[in-house]
């Protein structure tokens, strides 16, 4: 007989969705302050330090900044509702056009980077937890320990001067080569989705030698941070009764690591790689300057020194949604992925 999977109760929905909007909530509420904090006057932005007193004034009105300030808060909840994130003063476009066109390379380089962290990271950890305390077990942890502290931006310059500039096996900064920059189209700001779709597959093999190491460098710091975590959570459930029992049974090690303990550890196990994913998504500004890779992350460090208020509060606003989407599908499927969450 087939055990039925109990479906996601009603609260725990309810439960998330409240945390969500409350989450988005705070998040605006913190952009909203940082705007109001910051020592630029957004009405100078936009009429210049030249302006007579009553064009200033007239600005001033017609952006709303003479209202007060509850009433501003939710006139700009319901512009970003609307995707209305004001104009950047830099590129002179508006800020929601601005993401729409770097925000797909930082998403392409943070996803190849989340996937070669877990695909390494979560196999070491389960090794690093079943030689405990050996020298494999050492060695795993130097080299995660080695992905905390070694700056990113170093290994990015050591990286380039190795692989790219001796060996030649990567390719150098940007996302493709000149010779390939301006003949496939921008479809979806995914180089490696762009190139597929335009059958083009030197342009695609070019992309991914660009993609390669700066994504490399990212999986290798998520997987100093997965490897640990899933370390920590299989040592605290191998010593349970139920891997004694499945081992006194004639269980494998291999089974019982991922048989027994891994389905038990699943639910915390996503919310480490949820988080990391979004800590990728976030700070690869370093990353990115480094390879000169037109992400958020430089878009955003372009803004705060062309002192653009629109586009960084647009960057912060998109980050902290990235953030707070995957807790909260995190959190869903982790109810879903343990059982005992249900029981």
């Amino acid at each position: 007989m087939r055990k039925r999977v109990a479906p996601v109760a009603p609260a725990t929905l309810l439960r998330s969705g409240l945390s969500f909007v409350l989450m988005l909530l705070v998040l605006l509420l913190v952009t909203f302050l940082i705007g109001k904090a910051a020592p630029i006057d957004p009405v100078l932005q936009v009429v210049g330090d030249r302006a007579s007193p009553e064009a200033y004034q007239e600005a001033r009105q017609r952006m709303g900044l003479d209202r007060p300030i509850a009433t501003q808060f939710v006139r700009y909840v319901s512009d970003a509702a609307q995707g209305d994130l004001g104009r950047s003063t830099s590129t002179g476009r508006p800020v929601l056009e601005d993401l729409r066109q770097y925000f797909p390379a930082t998403l392409e380089l943070a996803t190849l980077g989340i996937v070669l962290g877990v695909v390494f990271g979560v196999p070491l950890g389960m090794l690093a937890a079943h030689q405990h305390n050996r020298w494999i077990d050492q060695l795993l942890r130097l080299v995660g320990l080695l992905g905390y502290s070694v700056p990113v931006f170093w290994l990015g310059l050591v990286g380039l001067l190795v692989f790219y500039a001796r060996l030649g096996w990567v390719g150098g900064p940007g996302r493709l080569d000149d010779v390939y920059q301006y003949t496939v189209d921008s479809w979806s700001n995914l180089v490696l989705v762009d190139t597929l779709r335009a059958g083009n597959a030197e342009a695609f093999r070019n992309g991914l030698s660009h993609l390669l190491l700066p994504a490399a460098l990212l999986g290798y710091f998520s997987l100093a941070y997965i490897s640990r975590m899933t370390r920590a959570f299989f040592l605290e459930e191998l010593g349970k009764e139920y891997v004694m029992t499945a081992r006194v049974k004639g269980a494998s090690e291999l089974r019982v690591l991922v048989g027994h303990v891994l389905p038990n550890v699943a639910a915390p196990l996503v919310t480490v790689i949820a988080l990391s994913y979004a800590v990728l998504l976030e700070g690869a500004v370093l990353t990115e300057t480094v390879f000169s890779w037109p992400g958020i992350g430089l878009y955003v460090t372009n803004a705060l020194f062309s002192a653009d208020v629109s586009a960084v509060l647009g960057g912060t606003l998109l980050v902290g949604l990235c953030f707070v989407v995957l807790n909260t599908a995190s959190d869903v499927f982790g109810y879903l992925m343990d059982p005992r969450a249900r029981s």
